[in-house]
C-alpha cells in the first residue's frame, strides 16, 4: 500500500444546525466540498458585505477568550471555530468550504463528536493533489505567566504527538496529563467525544459579559466546587484533559496545515495556542514544508506565513 499522502474533501455536502454556546444564537452549517489547496472557509451568509469569507488561518484569529474566533479584514467574524476545526484535523479533512448564517459555530454537546459522525456519514473524497505538512525543525516556545507553557519540537514520522498537563484547585479536576500520537481513527475514538467545561462560580460573570448565553448542563460539564453538577457524570475519567488536547488539535489546525512534530503544553489554552501557531509562523527556520515527493522538501514562503509575519 501506497504511504503517500494526498488532500481530501468531503464527499457530499453536510447540513448540520445548533445554538452558540456563547451567543446563545441559533446557526446552521452547510459545509460544503471544496478544490484542492482551497482549505478551509467559512463563508457568512447572513451578512451584507463585499467580503464575508473567513479562512481558517492563525492570522485571521481576533479573540482567544473561552474559543477562538476569526474575523477578515473587513470585520466579518465567526467564533469556536475549534470544535469543527479539531474534527477536520482529527479526520484528516483538507479542504471544505462552511456556509454559516449565524456570528458562532453551534456547540452541539460541547464536544466534537456530532462533527466527526457527519463527516463519517459522507466520507472523504482523495484529490489530486499531495498533502503538504508543515515539518518542525526547531523548538519553538511560548509562555503566558509562570504556569503556562507551550512548545512544538521536531520528531520523526507524519504524524502530530500532542503532550498536556494541566492542574486545578477544584478535586474534580486535580492534576491530569495526556500523550497520544494522532493516527488515523484516534481522534474520533479517543478525542471526539470530550466536552468543553466550565465552572458554575463564573456564570453570571459571563452572562454579564454577554457569554454562555447558550450554555447548559446539555453542552458542557459543569463544575460546582469539588464537585460536578451533570447528573450523567463524566465520559471518562480524565475527560476534561481530553478536551484540552481536543481544542488544542483544532488551534494547530490554524497553522494551514497537518503538523510533523511534537507539542507539548502545561495549562493549555486558545491563547497560547494561538500564540504558538503565530511564532512558529513568524520563525521561518523552525519549520519547513514537506510532502511526500520530497521528505527534505526545500523551505519555501506561503501567504499565510508571510501575513503571520506582518501581523504578528
Amino acid at each position: 500500500m501506497s504511504s503517500v499522502e494526498y488532500q481530501t474533501t468531503i464527499g457530499a455536502a453536510i447540513m448540520v444546525a445548533g445554538v452558540g454556546v456563547h451567543s446563545g444564537e441559533r446557526a446552521r452549517l452547510v459545509l460544503r466540498p471544496a478544490a484542492p489547496d482551497t482549505g478551509v472557509v467559512f463563508v457568512r451568509t447572513d451578512v451584507d458585505a463585499p467580503d464575508r469569507e473567513i479562512p481558517a488561518r492563525g492570522d485571521f484569529v481576533s479573540e482567544v477568550t473561552l474559543g477562538t474566533t476569526l474575523s477578515n479584514e473587513d470585520g466579518i467574524s465567526v467564533a469556536v471555530v475549534e470544535h469543527l476545526l479539531a474534527a477536520f484535523s482529527g479526520m484528516g479533512l483538507d479542504n471544505v468550504r462552511i456556509e454559516i448564517d449565524g456570528p458562532e459555530v453551534p456547540i452541539m454537546d460541547g464536544s466534537s463528536a456530532v462533527f466527526c459522525e457527519l463527516i463519517n456519514q459522507v466520507g472523504l473524497v482523495e484529490q489530486s493533489a499531495l498533502r503538504r505538512r508543515i515539518r518542525i525543525l526547531e523548538t519553538v516556545t511560548v509562555e503566558e505567566g509562570t504556569k503556562k507553557r507551550a512548545s512544538l519540537e521536531p520528531t520523526t514520522g507524519k504524524a502530530l504527538t500532542l503532550r498536556a498537563r494541566i492542574d486545578f484547585e477544584s478535586r474534580a479536576i486535580g492534576v491530569q496529563e495526556m500523550a497520544l500520537r494522532l493516527r488515523p481513527g484516534m481522534f474520533a475514538r479517543d478525542l471526539a467525544f470530550a466536552r468543553t467545561f466550565g465552572f458554575a462560580r463564573d456564570v453570571d460573570y459571563l452572562k454579564s459579559m454577554g457569554l454562555a448565553r447558550g450554555g447548559s448542563l446539555e453542552n458542557a460539564v459543569v463544575i460546582d466546587g469539588d464537585d460536578i453538577i451533570n447528573p450523567e457524570g463524566l465520559r471518562v475519567e480524565d475527560e476534561f484533559v481530553r478536551h484540552k488536547v481536543l481544542d488544542a488539535v483544532g488551534d494547530l489546525f490554524l497553522a494551514g496545515a497537518p503538523i510533523a512534530g511534537t507539542y507539548t503544553a502545561e495549562q493549555p489554552g486558545h491563547a497560547l495556542n494561538n500564540a504558538l501557531v503565530r511564532k512558529l509562523l513568524a520563525t521561518p527556520e523552525a519549520w519547513c514544508w514537506e510532502d511526500d515527493r520530497d521528505a527534505h522538501s526545500v523551505r519555501e514562503a506561503s501567504d499565510f506565513a508571510a501575513a503571520a509575519v506582518v501581523s504578528g
